[in-house]
């Protein structure tokens, strides 16, 4: 359900002051773009027609320069007005769910933890990372951040010409809680694919055949192994941490996600990674930040990665560290 942010004084005093920098932005690329717009047709029908001298392209190619600069002149503006809408805005509005939560834009999951995390079986290429979100509930410590997560991939055409191509391995939000154990081996979750099938068919045929120690662990929930293919280090220790209760939690975690969800529990931290289709924590520059459902989006997946303590019942101290 959508909450008014304006009843809060201190919100809305923020809004109503970023609104104007916003608008100011607006106009500015508003005006940009028709120059832009207005270059290029130019250009065209120039170019229809037939015009065969040069000078006849200028009056196009200039007004197409000056609504390149006009749209670029708002680059230093744009990057205030979205570092203030992160820190100010939804920095404050995230106080509604939980006053420990706190966001750092510039910062995200490290390069070296995403790979250590083992949610995934390639290691990027290309990496980033920000918006980071993170705070305590109850007991629980979390954090997510969201992750652009990339491998590349060469191969030589037949006239010898060297083609890169970029894949993607997570463009998401990956959500990191202390799991109250530390783990001696490491478990991992993943899609159940066709790849993961024929690997599992090996490793259940072939034990022993990869030589990581990471094997195939058979449970007993079907509803979760058609989701998800798991894989541990430590056979006894990964039916510990997936009990017949947890493995229900993440189907149901899992239905309320567009995507499959990848999951690991490694050390003391339990890894979650949710592949996504949207940018969040973006300010808009087209609609406007006084609509009461400009930042609900936003705050809808910050809550939702916040119930993920109470969806899997992670208070609840089965076990304790050493």
């Amino acid at each position: 359900m959508s909450q008014d942010y304006h009843s809060q004084p201190a919100l809305n005093n923020v809004l109503q002051e970023l609104e104007l920098v916003r608008l100011k932005i607006k106009s500015t690329r508003v005006k940009a773009i028709t120059w832009i717009a207005l270059g290029a047709l130019y250009t065209t029908i120039a170019f229809i027609i037939g015009l065969a001298v040069i000078w006849a392209y200028l009056p196009g190619i200039l007004t197409l320069i000056y609504g390149v600069y006009l749209y670029s002149s708002t680059a230093t503006s744009f990057s205030q007005y979205k570092n203030d809408f992160k820190k100010r805005i939804i920095g404050t509005a995230l106080k509604s769910i939980n006053e420990s939560l706190v966001i750092e834009p510039n910062t995200g999951m490290s390069r070296s933890e995403f790979v250590s995390s083992q949610l995934f079986s390639q290691n990027p290429d290309r990496y980033s990372s920000e918006d980071q979100v993170s705070g305590k509930a109850d007991k629980t410590s979390f954090y997510f951040s969201e992750v652009h997560a990339e491998y590349k991939t060469v191969s030589t055409d037949s006239k010898g010409r060297r083609q890169e191509s970029w894949h993607e391995i997570l463009k998401g939000i990956v959500f990191v809680a202390d799991f109250n154990k530390d783990f001696k081996g490491f478990t991992i979750v993943r899609p159940k694919s066709i790849g993961s099938q024929i690997t599992s068919w090996i490793s259940k045929a072939m034990p022993g055949i990869f030589s990581s120690g990471n094997t195939l662990v058979v449970l007993e929930n079907v509803a979760f192994n058609n989701l998800f293919t798991t894989h541990s280090t430590d056979q006894i220790e990964a039916r510990y941490i997936l009990t017949p209760a947890l493995m229900d939690k993440l189907c149901s975690l899992n239905d309320k996600c567009k995507y499959t969800i990848s999951v690991s529990f490694v050390k003391s931290s339990l890894y979650i990674a949710f592949p996504l289709d949207h940018n969040y924590f973006e300010p808009p520059v087209y609609k406007s930040l006084l609509l009461p459902s400009c930042i609900e989006e936003d705050l809808s997946v910050i809550r939702f990665m916040h119930d993920i303590i109470t969806d899997l019942d992670l208070n609840t101290r089965i076990w304790s560290k050493s």
